[in-house]
């Protein structure tokens, strides 16, 4: 019985990574159509705009409504928390005690902050229902309830990274070979 049990738990801890990295990919993907529709739409108003000469309102909206959720859906779901901004001067130079206790007090502000905020959030976003846009008529709390999602994102994977701290596991230095522009 014990070995069923260490065989089932040791499946589930190869699944889990494997599930999550299938998850992600699927994201990139969401973010990689996103980037795309805006693209399609942006031509689109260059087309209307400078070459039939006139000027159609529903090609700005669209592209601001997929850039908010391209850079929400995308710092919730794709953005890895190694990739995210960090004063590196100060995180580089520190041992690995002083990168956890860093990521412990960061998760704690992070998920407080978040936390305190979430409620007032979703009482704003379904507040907003009220509103809609000017061409298209999407009610605005469909177009900013990815916020909510945002938000529920950084709580549960600041609480992960706080707890990883906790027990011991250090988030990783700085690696100046592994350093890139963005591009």
């Amino acid at each position: 019985m014990a070995r069923l049990l260490l065989g089932r738990e040791k499946a589930m801890n190869t699944s889990l990574p494997a599930i999550g990295g299938w998850l992600r990919r699927r994201a990139e993907n969401i973010l990689c159509l996103m980037l795309l529709a805006m693209f399609v739409v942006f031509i689109l108003q260059i087309i209307f705009r400078y070459v039939l000469n006139l000027s159609i309102g529903w090609t700005h909206e669209v592209s601001v409504a997929l850039w908010i959720w391209m850079v929400l859906f995308g710092s919730a779901f794709v953005v890895r928390e190694v990739d995210e901004i960090r004063f590196d001067l100060i995180w580089g130079g520190a041992s690995d005690n002083a990168r956890r206790v860093m990521q412990v007090i960061c998760a704690a502000a992070l998920v407080v902050l978040f936390g305190v905020s979430l409620p007032a959030i979703i009482d704003y976003v379904t507040f907003m229902k009220v509103e809609s846009t000017a061409y298209l008529k999407i009610r605005i709390d469909y177009l900013y309830s990815i916020y909510v999602v945002f938000v529920i994102a950084m709580i549960i994977r600041y609480m992960w990274l706080g707890i990883q701290a906790i027990r011991g596991k250090a988030p990783d230095a700085f690696d100046p070979t592994k350093a890139g522009s963005g591009v």
